[in-house]
């Protein structure tokens, strides 16, 4: 049933060799032209809906919301059913209130019904086959629209605007793209449509590190677009040998992974630069980043419906409460994803913000979403497990899977098998991963019937047994 090809990822796919000789050509084109009409709108608009005031936004939701719902009961068997069960009929949704009639749904919801959600064929040329391992460590498998990028895109770059970023900036980027070494064997590689700067975050050894900051000070202002875990080793080397950070990164965006106050003071510190934030994940429900003036997260409330709901349902509206974070997309239409707990958890702070004046939802203390844990290489520079987590099908035949460690240079992937998994599931496992970690850690596959998961239930990505005492950098 999963397609082979990804239109997303056709330009990434590319070789090298030609992404420079097409890139040579098109630079003298603006990036934002190079991205599509598209694109351009969706940000036209994102930088104007950001402005809304509340009753706009929610007669905004409540149109998308009609839209999505309407869609789901008319062309899936799971929504229809589910509907009907709940007494729900989506043409008399009032308010937005009245979403609440209906259950909330989550992973294994999507995992046993995935079949009957699909509102059109997933062999269609616009349908994308998408993956992502969640922060429950079972593997999530979907459909998604093939231009959701143009869409996401926009409003990422809008955000990121607020700290000063403009489309076509260069960006030196370490967020886990597998980076081959030039001729000077510098583990950089150069999109010249984007305008990035990508280097290895699995080949972070001081001796690497310091080429790449040599490297970053000479492609002009910049912003560092990373994951926490990379920013923060960074600072760390740059502090353990005295040096200055190149003073042309204008500011850093860290993605992906928990941002720990720590990681966020230190990288300021050391960078002299604005530590800025987005929350989102791989679903396309919810997006959220800071402000010009805060580190909270805002939520975009165009971008998709945010639910923040206590333990029993209901909704959190008090400040300083926490409660999980529940969302219903606008942008997949071929999977709908309608009132599905992402297993995230945050602290609800307010309905607008008062120093910058937007009217979002704000949240702050994120908690669950892609837990930092590293693998040790055989050096003693750390690889961060979300740089491993992949977003194709490489474990699309596994429930779950972990890395155990008690070795530098080594580990263990624990797989619990799902159903048609086999020695080709292994192979497969075995050269994308083997792909990535580029010979820095070796592993063995191992199969096991169940992986423990922590005592507050959360999946354990890395159980990783070595001391930091231990390792000699």
């Amino acid at each position: 049933m999963k397609k082979a090809f990804s239109k997303k990822n056709l330009w990434d796919k590319t070789p090298h060799f030609l992404k420079a000789t097409i890139g040579s050509g098109l630079g003298i084109f603006p990036t934002e032209w190079l991205l599509g009409e598209k694109f351009r709108k969706n940000r036209r608009f994102a930088r104007e809906s950001q402005w809304w005031k509340p009753e706009r936004i929610r007669e905004y939701q409540l149109l998308k919301l009609r839209e999505i719902l309407k869609l789901a009961y008319e062309k899936t068997r799971f929504y229809h059913r589910l509907f009907d069960d709940a007494g729900f009929n989506p043409g008399n949704l009032n308010s937005l209130d009245d979403i609440k009639k209906l259950p909330t749904i989550n992973k294994q919801t999507v995992t046993d019904n995935l079949e009957d959600m699909f509102t059109r064929p997933v062999t269609d040329s616009n349908v994308d086959f998408a993956s992502t391992g969640g922060t429950s460590g079972m593997p999530l498998h979907f459909y998604i629209n093939a231009d959701r990028s143009s869409v996401e895109y926009a409003y990422l770059s809008t955000s990121w605007e607020r700290i000063g970023y403009k489309v076509g900036m260069p960006m030196a980027v370490l967020r886990g793209r597998i980076v081959k070494p030039d001729g000077n064997g510098l583990y950089h590689e150069y999109d010249p449509v984007l305008k990035h700067h990508y280097y290895s975050s699995f080949h972070l050894s001081d001796e690497n590190m310091a080429r790449y900051l040599k490297h970053i000070a000479t492609i002009g202002q910049c912003f560092l677009h990373v994951y926490p875990s990379s920013a923060a080793t960074l600072a760390r080397f740059i502090l353990r040998r005295g040096i200055q950070a190149p003073k042309n990164i204008m500011g850093i965006i860290a993605e992906s992974e928990i941002v720990y106050p720590e990681q966020r003071r230190m990288a300021e510190e050391v960078f002299n630069c604005r530590f800025f934030s987005c929350y989102g994940h791989s679903e396309k429900l919810v997006l959220g980043s800071g402000c010009e003036k805060s580190n909270d997260c805002h939520i975009w409330p165009d971008y998709g419906y945010f639910e923040l709901l206590d333990k029993d349902g209901n909704p959190v509206r008090t400040s300083g409460q926490q409660g999980e974070i529940v969302g219903t997309g606008f942008i997949n239409t071929v999977v709908p994803f309608i009132r599905y707990r992402t297993g995230d958890r945050a602290v609800y702070v307010d309905d607008h913000c008062e120093v910058c004046g937007r009217a979002h939802t704000i949240i702050r203390d994120i908690r669950g979403h892609r837990t930092q844990e590293v693998l040790i290489a055989a050096d003693g520079s750390e690889i961060s497990w979300t740089s491993l987590n992949m977003h194709d099908d490489t474990f699309i035949h596994v429930r779950q899977f972990q890395f155990m460690q008690e070795i530098p240079g080594q580990a263990i992937l624990r797989v619990v098998p799902g159903e048609g998994f086999n020695d080709k599931d292994i192979a497969q496992i075995q050269r994308n991963l083997g792909a990535k970690l580029d010979g820095r850690i070796t592993f063995q596959i191992a199969p096991v019937e169940a992986i423990a998961l922590s005592a507050r239930g959360k999946a354990i990505y890395v159980d990783q047994r070595i001391s930091r005492d231990d390792i000699v950098s």
